[in-house]
């Protein structure tokens, strides 16, 4: 120390200091993120100015920069809930969402970073709790399941929407019943497929039974109609037709007139 000049330790500390002053003072924001400003002596989270967006940034070394992700993002939750006749049900949802950009320096004076844990997972929870509690184990298990998911959507949003919060979606990944009611639900499903095949055997064979007998009833008329149509005149007319181009066939045959029945021609040939 004693050969160092005495300009140079008040210069070295001020690097130092210059130095560590600098690395406070660059923040760099990442890729689908955003950044909320503290300012120390003046006035605490800046809410009145756009997040700092990607990139670096400059900010006085006394000040903090909160840095949050902007992105689409999802959340996970499992809880147990009640359905309308009291039945304990097992309910899997993911929720996707992301803050709300233009108010992120609120939703970080309000909620905080813990934001998700604060207010997403219980108003999910909530929502979850108030639609089950509508249906019934059965309509759990099948027919409602997507109504189910948007209306656990809608009433989560109503609760978000002012927190700064973007709800996007809500999804049900899964619906756990208990083992018996899921089996007594599984049979009666089965049951009534088959009683559905059942009934559309049944309406296959009325159909098909009336179509035969549509078909006899216009084959009888048909031949009612035709029987009463052929009088002996006209027999006798249709016999002489066919009795004069048998004549002009080439073929050898004797013709016999007026010795068949109803005093039609008789003709005798040599085959």
């Amino acid at each position: 120390m004693n050969n160092i000049p005495r300009i140079g330790v008040p210069l070295l500390l001020t690097m130092t200091f210059g130095l560590l002053l600098l690395t406070k003072s660059v923040w760099t924001i990442g890729s689908g993120e955003a950044g909320v400003l503290y300012k120390l002596f003046d006035g605490g989270v800046v809410t009145d100015q756009p997040p700092k967006g990607e990139g670096i940034h400059l900010i006085a070394p006394w000040n903090s920069l909160f840095v949050y992700e902007v992105r689409q993002q999802e959340v996970f939750e499992k809880m147990n809930v009640l359905s309308s006749n009291g039945l304990d049900i097992k309910l899997e949802a993911s929720a996707w969402f992301q803050p709300d950009y233009a108010n992120l320096g609120k939703l970080h004076q309000e909620k905080s970073e813990a934001y998700k844990q604060r207010i997403l997972l219980p108003a999910i929870r909530s929502a979850a709790r108030s639609v089950v509690g509508r249906y019934t184990p059965e309509q759990l298990y099948s027919t409602k399941r997507d109504a189910i998911q948007q209306e656990i959507y809608v009433e989560t949003k109503k609760i978000v929407d002012d927190q700064y919060i973007q709800l996007n979606e809500v999804l049900v990944r899964d619906v756990t019943l208990p083992i018996p009611i899921k089996e007594a639900i599984e049979r009666k499903l089965k049951q009534e497929q088959e009683s559905l095949e059942y009934e559309f055997r049944l309406v296959t064979a009325a159909k098909e039974a009336e179509k035969q007998v549509i078909e006899a009833q216009g084959k009888a008329d048909a031949n009612r109609i035709l029987a009463a149509s052929l009088t002996p005149n006209i027999l006798r007319d249709k016999g002489i037709e066919a009795t004069l181009k048998l004549a002009e066939s080439p073929n050898s045959k004797v013709v016999v007139v007026g010795s068949g029945k109803d005093g039609l021609p008789l003709i005798l040939g040599n085959n």
